[in-house]
């Protein structure tokens, strides 16, 4: 039987009790807080860390599923609102300390975060948590095989990052039972939840059958409030070609219907004026 994770237990601050549930539950997460912001001289020196480590990218699927969750909200999403910023990216290194290797999501979204002033500048060329003041809000993993750690280690290091949610992706099913699971951070604790709306953060993630940049698959997509699918760039521009098309039917049709009835009128004898049609 595949592997599967419902609730995971991290370590709670000291006097703290953290307690495992043992039913997945749909209660809404506890958001985590900001980090505070540091002080010019508490700031890590980063410059021994390595940010980039030219690792190749992951199978086919999983290169376009990434761009996929990427594009999509670029193209089409204007945000939690209030003209509020946001960040999504794939393969960027999510760093908690500067003592610990980091993460690297294959997606992830954090809100109310802009891209470095300079992201050429060891500070800015990864996702660190102290430099942001906040972790990110959202990270997916997309399961390629079963060494990945997607439904152990890499669940106990994203709760202990403070990361709100967490959904795996995994569609062959290798590493879990079902193809898409999500997980809500709840006083330390991930707990099972639908990933249908995440709270707080105005979109939730299905699956959906259809054909991206040609392929014809499963592939797992954003959607908003109301349920209406996140469209990509050249899904937008189809759309708009689609109701300009619709546009310049609907007009042949009202001219072809005002050139019949202005031939049955000057069939029964009734003048036309230039502008009565």
């Amino acid at each position: 039987m595949a592997a599967a994770i419902a609730v995971v237990e991290v370590d709670s601050p000291p006097g703290e009790e953290s307690t495992v549930q043992s039913e997945p539950v749909q209660s809404e997460p506890v958001q985590s807080e900001p980090v505070l912001t540091l002080a010019p001289a508490d700031i890590p020196n980063v410059e021994h860390l390595v940010t980039e480590d030219d690792t190749p990218v992951d199978n086919w699927f999983s290169e376009k599923q990434q761009r996929l969750l990427t594009r999509s909200l670029y193209a089409s999403w204007q945000g939690p609102g209030d003209d509020r910023p946001f960040l999504v990216a794939a393969n960027v290194g999510v760093f908690y300390t500067a003592q610990e290797s980091p993460l690297v999501p294959d997606v992830f979204l954090s809100l109310d975060a802009r891209p470095p002033a300079d992201w050429w500048a060891k500070p800015g060329r990864s996702y660190f948590i102290w430099e942001y003041g906040k972790p990110p809000d959202v990270v997916i993993e997309v399961v390629s095989n079963t060494r990945g750690g997607e439904t152990d280690t890499k669940v106990v290091r994203y709760a202990q990052f403070g990361i709100p949610y967490y959904v795996i992706f995994d569609p062959e099913q290798q590493a879990q039972e079902g193809m898409l699971r999500a997980y809500g951070l709840a006083e330390h604790v991930y707990v099972e939840r639908s990933a249908d709306i995440l709270p707080n953060i105005g979109l939730g993630l299905q699956l959906w059958q259809g054909v991206f940049e040609g392929q014809e698959d499963i592939w797992l997509r954003w959607y908003d409030a109301s349920g209406a699918l996140i469209l990509t760039g050249a899904e937008r521009a189809e759309q708009e070609k689609d109701r300009a098309k619709q546009a310049e039917s609907r007009a042949k049709q009202a001219e072809s219907r005002a050139e019949q009835l202005a031939a049955l009128l000057r069939a029964h004898g009734i003048p036309l004026e230039n502008n009565d049609l």
